[in-house]
């Protein structure tokens, strides 16, 4: 039985991709931060407790800012696959937090790679790299674009994807980055535009909000579906050889023509309830991604499957089915309190 460590475990990939190995008859273990609040839900639905038979699924508290924890976590469970997923990864919130992006996003990754090194566990590494990366180099992006961050959480993925290729030239680690391109699901956290999107449509719909105020929404983006994205991240470290991979749908679309299609969905005519704000604008803004993943479709046989259209639907119809879940639950406690 395989072993796979995950750091970043209960975010959007982590959870996804930890369901994946699961499904791969994997032994998955992951890094969660300690919390005041319980900050695993989206890995309830795999978390067994700890003293069942046949678990497959653990739980570590660990942190990317605390050396010793990873080290001990690598020399203690071995891994055969080492999955980097965490990161302060909210690009408008670098600007406000740099050195803890930095701290967290891009010498997170050198202490896991060093930590490797140093323990000798012999484990394939898989850094989650950022299209945030290639910045203002115009669109397509492939392997051999040019770089050109526009933020600190940019800067820092660009240090950590970096060092990634380093550790493998200079040690023959086999070790890869995954430049995935945005990518979308129903676990989004709030504050990302996609779902905050998806959610007040939903909640406009439902008269649970009057307003949505976002940033530039001229900007577009190369947006699939994160589900798929994570047999990607699988695919490359089961390659025969550690390289780079762009992953993405090679199309692209704006913030506006997500909030139109998501408004659309539900009969909803979005200039009346969106609104300007500025705050929502980055001091340095990346107007164009859009993926040229044609060397993954060639040496990985990956694909993605969920278009821009389909996408949108899925995100809202799981924002309405929540306000209706929540709804009768609310119905069904008054009910039970007579």
């Amino acid at each position: 039985m395989k072993k796979a460590l995950i750091t970043g475990v209960t975010g959007q990939d982590g959870s996804y991709l930890a369901e994946f190995l699961l499904q791969k008859g994997y032994e998955v273990h992951g890094i969660k931060r300690r919390s005041s609040s319980f900050n695993t839900g989206r890995v309830d639905g795999i978390y067994t407790d700890l003293h069942e038979h046949n678990k497959r699924f653990f739980l570590h508290f660990g942190d990317l800012s605390d050396t010793s924890s990873l080290w001990t976590l690598l020399y203690d469970i071995r891994p055969d696959e080492v999955y980097n997923l965490a990161a302060q990864s909210h690009v408008r919130v670098s600007f406000d937090i740099p050195e803890s992006t930095g701290d967290i996003t891009g010498m997170g990754a050198l202490r896991i790679l060093e930590g490797l090194r140093k323990t000798g566990v012999q484990a394939r590494f898989y850094q989650a790299s950022s299209s945030e990366m290639f910045g203002s180099t115009p669109p397509p992006q492939s392997e051999s674009t040019l770089f050109h961050p526009r933020s600190p959480y940019a800067c820092a993925k660009l240090f950590a994807h970096t060092m990634t290729v380093n550790y493998r030239e200079s040690y023959n680690m086999f070790a890869v980055s995954g430049i995935l391109f945005n990518h979308e699901s129903p676990r989004r956290g709030e504050t990302f535009v996609t779902r905050k999107i998806a959610r007040a449509a939903a909640h406009i719909k439902n008269n649970l909000q009057e307003k949505l105020y976002l940033g530039n929404m001229d900007a577009t983006r190369d947006w699939g579906f994160a589900k798929e994205y994570v047999e990607a991240m699988w695919m490359m470290l089961q390659h025969d050889r550690a390289d780079d991979f762009v992953i993405g749908t090679g199309e692209t679309y704006s913030v506006r023509q997500y909030v139109e299609a998501a408004f659309g969905h539900l009969n909803l005519e979005w200039e009346k309830y969106v609104a300007y704000d500025p705050r929502y604008n980055r001091p340095a803004e990346v107007d164009a991604l859009r993926a040229d993943p044609s060397k993954a479709n060639r040496e990985l046989g990956w694909r993605h499957q969920t278009g821009f259209r389909e996408l949108v639907r899925l995100m809202v119809d799981a924002e309405m089915d929540a306000i209706e879940k929540q709804r009768a639950g609310v119905v069904a406690l008054n009910s039970s309190n007579g």
